[in-house]
């Protein structure tokens, strides 16, 4: 077994103390739990975004906003806990008479898996961070969660821990910090699961570790992803000049520090939008980035792809590395295009630039476009905007072609509903596990692990494989 380290084996340990208590408690409980928590971020609101904004430079009404999202989230999987269907209760009764032969009584259930470690995002300091989805999720399943906090809000997540914990059971919600802390976290024998949203570069040297431990533990990493936007010529043809508008809307929105942005366009060549775009591009308002981490990153990535020699800069104007003084970390934002042909025979410049910039690619017949979406990695979305009655065929092929979590239809990715149908993940390098999502009512799916009970005497098995069923949980069962 990996060895615990001082940087973390305190709140492991708390952790560890925590989760049969936590794992005892009735769904209503959990519940109630995570509406408190909830009343906590609804209470605290004006001192936390005060907080938040001076440590991540996002304005007030975005933060208040995604405050009110994390709430929902909350709420929402206060109400999955309560109603104990995501335990997935199946019950075999015995049978002498079944075939092929006869079957003892199998009852089957999730449980959880125990403490789990939650790395905090940089762009969501709420609703990915201390109190959101994947740590909601977590006490849903009834886990502890151990948070590594981010660099780029060190005191807003002390002060939601703090304030969360005086509503939680001891060793429910703990909090370390450093890189050093979070390499820890992911090796310590008590953490049985890890969930992640970040860079690609981090998250997969960290599930590496997760990989390489004496006990490989799960790694839920939400990593990097191009979401391709295709407009159709159908589409183009009857609004072109409103779709180019939308993107750049969607491109710039939080200063394109979103893992939904489109990074990718791809549009009929002669698309005759070049002066919209840059028009867009060119006046979109400059903000401040997150931190100057992310600010210096985008310039380098931006300089790297505009330098490419098969790639063209729409309009003029200065590259990131260009922007200095007060602008320095307030980088403007950009557009690049390639031609589907030189996008496929250049596969490198198929990375994200995590900022305000994107890329068109034009592509000259239906089977030009299938060809280069071949080579698009995995993503988290893929939109198309077509023509309803004319380009469903279309549309069909493009989805069938491309590797994504949500398709999209006449929408823009930015922007993810919380509801429980929803799927924030998608294949590599856009999630390290697609079959699950950070979003969504099966989020707590990743915190969970079947359980199966054989010839059990009632006072054996969980309340929730009972046959008196006293949590009065749905029940999947066969005579």
């Amino acid at each position: 077994m990996p060895s615990p380290s001082p940087l973390v084996s305190p709140a492991t340990d708390a952790a560890r103390d925590a989760a049969p208590v936590l794992a005892a408690l009735t769904p209503s409980e959990r519940g109630t739990l995570l509406r408190d928590l909830s009343d906590v971020l609804r209470e605290h609101t004006s001192q936390l975004v005060t907080l938040a904004q001076e440590e991540t430079h996002l304005d007030e009404t975005r933060l208040r906003g995604e405050v009110l999202r994390t709430r929902v989230q909350l709420d929402m999987f206060a109400e999955i806990a309560e109603e104990g269907a995501y335990l997935d209760v199946m019950i075999d009764r015995a049978d002498a008479e079944a075939l092929p032969a006869p079957r003892p009584d199998v009852r089957r259930m999730l449980a959880p898996l125990g403490p789990v470690a939650v790395f905090t995002a940089s762009n969501f300091p709420f609703a990915f961070s201390v109190l959101g989805g994947d740590t909601a999720s977590a006490i849903a399943a009834g886990c502890p969660v151990v948070i590594k906090a981010h660099e780029g809000h060190p005191r807003l997540t002390d002060l939601t821990a703090a304030l969360a914990a005086e509503t939680l059971p001891t060793g429910t919600l703990s909090v370390v910090h450093g890189r050093d802390a979070g390499r820890a976290l992911v090796t310590d024998p008590v953490v049985q699961a890890v969930g992640f949203t970040g860079s690609t570069a981090g998250g997969r040297a960290l599930f590496d570790l997760a990989a390489r431990r004496p006990d490989p533990i799960p790694f839920y990493g939400e990593l990097g992803s191009l979401n391709p936007v295709v407009i159709t010529p159908g589409a183009l043809a009857a609004r072109g000049a409103d779709l180019a508008g939308e993107y750049i809307g969607s491109v710039t929105r939080s200063q394109g520090q979103l893992c939904t942005k489109p990074g990718l366009l791809f549009l009929p060549e002669g698309h005759g939008l070049d002066d919209i775009l840059h028009q867009a591009i060119a006046t979109a308002p400059r903000a401040p980035m997150l931190g100057p981490w992310i600010a210096d990153a985008y310039s380098a990535t931006l300089n790297d792809l505009a330098a490419h020699p098969v790639v063209r800069r729409i309009g003029a104007g200065p590259t990131g590395s260009n922007d200095t003084g007060q602008h320095a970390h307030h980088p403007s934002a950009a557009l690049l295009t390639v031609t589907a042909d030189d996008l496929r025979n250049h596969p490198e410049l198929l990375r994200e630039c995590f900022g305000p910039a994107s890329i068109v690619v034009t592509y000259n017949s239906t089977e030009n476009l299938l060809a280069t979406l071949r080579k698009v990695p995995g993503s988290l979305t893929a939109t198309v905007h077509g023509q309803e009655d004319t380009d469903e065929e279309l549309a069909r092929h493009i989805w069938s072609t491309l590797r994504a979590g949500r398709l999209i239809w006449n929408d823009w990715p930015t922007g993810v509903a919380v509801t429980r149908a929803m799927h924030h993940g998608g294949p590599w390098p856009a999630t390290t596990s697609p079959l699950h999502t950070s979003v969504g009512g099966t989020a707590l799916d990743r915190w969970l692990r079947p359980i199966a009970y054989q010839n059990m005497p009632e006072a054996l098995l969980p309340h929730a494989l009972q046959t008196s069923n006293p949590w009065g949980v749905p029940q999947r069962t066969a005579s």
